[in-house]
């Protein structure tokens, strides 16, 4: 007579497949993804202005790789031109309002100094935490150059590479590897260098450059004229 052995007990189920949108790494890798992406300079800050995080566009206002910017405070960055407005966005702050509140400001690089108006907009913590700051800058148009022969603006250091690796005929990815930079940077870098040269493309800006001698006339590869 065979012996019935009893069923073996059924084992646990299997877990779910935990889904990818319920991660909020996933979700933080896309964020910084598009940052890098805008190309209005944005940065993240501590409620106490201390950068955790700002996009090339951002940086290269400094001439600056982002990372560079980490740790950094906004105010030994940017200086407000009103006092009053950043009182009165502190003071909002510690109520715990939730809006946007523009603050001008200006700063100086390479000995050239820059305005613009920074829009500062705290960021809704679902854990109650003091919420960090979202902050975007749109910088002011420089004067336009009234005489074409008008003396040459100053260029940064890392300006002028660009300039000349753009004159060598390398592309936005090419320079972009050779200055560690994003391509969202250098094409940031090349718009604002179009705009203060007051051309309508590379090509022209090039042109320009050598017109302002900016870049050596007798040198190959280019290279910035001292």
């Amino acid at each position: 007579m065979a012996v019935r052995h009893p069923a073996p007990a059924p084992g646990p189920s299997p877990s779910p497949p935990r889904d990818p949108e319920s991660d909020p790494t996933v979700w933080r890798t896309r964020f910084l993804s598009l940052l890098d992406r805008i190309p209005t300079p944005t940065a993240i800050s501590t409620t106490e202005g201390e950068i955790t995080v700002a996009n090339p566009a951002f940086a290269a206002l400094w001439g600056l790789a982002p990372g560079r910017l980490a740790g950094r405070r906004l105010l030994d960055l940017l200086t407000p031109t009103d006092e009053g407005q950043l009182s009165r966005v502190e003071t909002a702050l510690t109520k715990g309002s939730r809006s946007r509140y523009p603050v001008h400001v200006r700063w100086t690089v390479g000995g050239e100094p820059h305005t613009g108006q920074l829009t500062v907009e705290p960021v809704s913590d679902p854990g109650g935490a003091s919420p960090p700051l979202l902050t975007t800058l749109l910088v002011d148009e420089p004067p336009a150059m009234r005489d074409p022969g008008a003396e040459a603006p100053r260029l940064t250091a890392q300006e002028s590479h660009i300039l000349a690796l753009v004159a060598a005929g390398r592309t936005t990815a090419m320079v972009a590897r050779t200055l560690g930079l994003g391509d969202d940077g250098v094409n940031y870098h090349l718009t604002r260098l179009c705009r203060r040269l007051h051309a309508p493309n590379r090509t022209a800006l090039v042109a320009r450059a050598y017109v302002l001698r900016l870049l050596s006339p007798t040198a190959w590869p280019p290279e910035p004229h001292l």
